[in-house]
């Protein structure tokens, strides 16, 4: 019987089961940042360790790093502090560090593929639950704790639990207008915020087939969101193309023997899995959260759910939170919603491809009244070549505002946040109370263009009317 990727990489990465059940498990490729790093270096100074495999581990600034500001010192002392501390932990311990002078700096599930770390039949782990990201290229790979963060610093393993597998299938042809987003956000409302719980999501189908690797990564980002521990694309001739010549990247001789390698780890066709989803892709609209949980949105043209649409008790009372804290009417039109700020970045869609989409429609536009709109790029790569095409002046001319790469909006670590109970349209990943800062601001989750649609009109608006979409999304 043949395996899935999941048990080969598991397999050729496994040290040793432990008496407890777990299995110690070899981190092919360690990620860190400077939120969850500096008590782990420091467990290492108390014990008189060294990083076990320096080569191994590489880091960026992300999380806190201010995006409207270019210059150090930084006006935020902690954010100043805690970048100082993982430059000094990185020189000192031997670590490759993309610095913000470096030109490679930014939000480290983006820097990691463009720079071509991330590679497949590999296990990956980072200090940041959206690690599942680095999947799309068929690797496993896992978010950890500050504890474990140490443990790969000093041992490069960890323990853990072995998962299930459940491959979802999205076949068929998407809907114009219908982007990568949607298809997770989807997956997430029809299996729910826990259907993952124990597993790795196996993507696959011929929407993913036909899917970039931008799109890919877009989709294994937010398998956290579903409960999912990881989830992961098998590896194909779309993964190698991204992959060659870039820095990190095999080269000559040892990229063909690499890639041959590579090949092997996709799942066998005979493999056997643990459950497996079958959805149709001519079915997903464009999707918008309504409430405080990425599972709960629904299609632009659907209305938001009311309390007596809950099918149990907690489902009501859980429907009723939402509502509350949201300030929306059960029952009303998802579209229409007046929104206060938008946001384009994030580690889900913060690339090259997904300002390039936008730009294509916002070109000529303005952003409403009353609106604030920003826009940033994941990366300084991404930065750069957004400004060499010109994408930046497009932006800046629809009166949304262009920043410095770094996690932003979506995370209340930095100086963007939300006030009040501001509304905001982000393109980011999690929509929970206090994630964009305010405790009583409110986040909607949608794809950059149904973001960018909302800030020229200034409410929640289907993008494929405000635009005109005629063909098929591609970013």
């Amino acid at each position: 019987m043949g395996k899935s990727l999941f048990e080969k990489v598991w397999d050729a990465h496994a040290v040793r089961q432990l008496a407890n059940g777990q299995t110690q498990l070899l981190i092919g490729t360690h990620l860190i940042h400077e939120v969850t790093s500096p008590q782990a270096f420091g467990m290492l100074r108390d014990k008189g360790l060294p990083v076990m495999f320096p080569h191994r581990t590489f880091a960026t600034v992300d999380h806190i790093v201010p995006t409207n500001e270019t210059v150090e010192p930084y006006s935020d002392s902690l954010a100043q502090g805690m970048i100082e501390e993982l430059r000094k932990n990185c020189a000192d311990y031997g670590v490759t560090f993309f610095d913000t002078n470096t030109g490679h700096q930014g939000i480290v599930h983006i820097v990691g593929p463009e720079q071509g770390i991330t590679q497949p039949g590999t296990t990956i782990a980072c200090g940041d639950s959206h690690t599942s990201t680095h999947g799309a290229f068929g690797a496993i790979a896992f978010g950890i704790g500050t504890s474990q963060v140490r443990d790969v610093l000093a041992t490069q393993t960890i323990a853990l639990n072995e998962l299930k597998v459940r491959r979802i299938n999205v076949d068929g042809k998407l809907r114009p207008g219908v982007y990568a987003k949607d298809v997770i956000l989807h997956i997430i409302r029809q299996l729910g915020t826990q259907g993952g719980t124990g597993y790795a999501y196996e993507y696959a189908g011929t929407v993913f087939d036909g899917f970039s690797m931008e799109e890919r990564m877009t989709v294994c980002n937010m398998s956290i969101e579903g409960g999912a521990r990881a989830g992961y694309v098998n590896p194909d001739e779309t993964t190698f193309e991204y992959l060659k010549g870039r820095p990190y990247a095999p080269k000559g001789a040892a990229w063909d023997a690499a890639v041959e390698r590579w090949k092997s780890f996709a799942s066998d066709a005979d493999c056997q899995y643990d459950d497996i989803v079958d959805i149709d892709a001519a079915l997903i609209e464009p999707t918008v959260t309504w409430g405080i949980t990425p599972g709960q949105g629904v299609g632009i043209n659907e209305n938001i759910p009311a309390e007596s649409d809950g099918k149990t008790q907690s489902e009501r009372a859980a429907i009723a939170e939402a509502l509350e804290h949201m300030q929306f009417e059960g029952g009303s039109p998802i579209q229409g919603k007046k929104i206060d700020v938008a946001f384009i970045g994030s580690c889900t869609n913060g690339r090259l491809s997904d300002l390039q989409e936008v730009a294509r429609y916002v070109a000529g536009r303005k952003v409403a009244d009353g609106v604030q709109a920003i826009v940033v790029p994941g990366s300084q790569v991404v930065s750069k070549i957004a400004e060499e095409l010109g994408l930046h002046k497009i932006f800046l001319d629809a009166g949304f505002e262009w920043r410095a790469a770094g996690c932003s909006m979506c995370l209340a670590m930095n100086p963007d946040k939300l006030i009040g109970d501001q509304l905001c349209a982000s393109s980011s990943n999690r929509n929970f109370k206090g994630r964009q800062g305010s405790p009583t601001g409110r986040t909607m989750l949608m794809s950059p263009l149904m973001v960018a649609a909302a800030a020229i009109t200034g409410e929640v608006s289907d993008a494929r009317k405000i635009f005109t979409v005629a063909e098929a999304a591609v970013a």
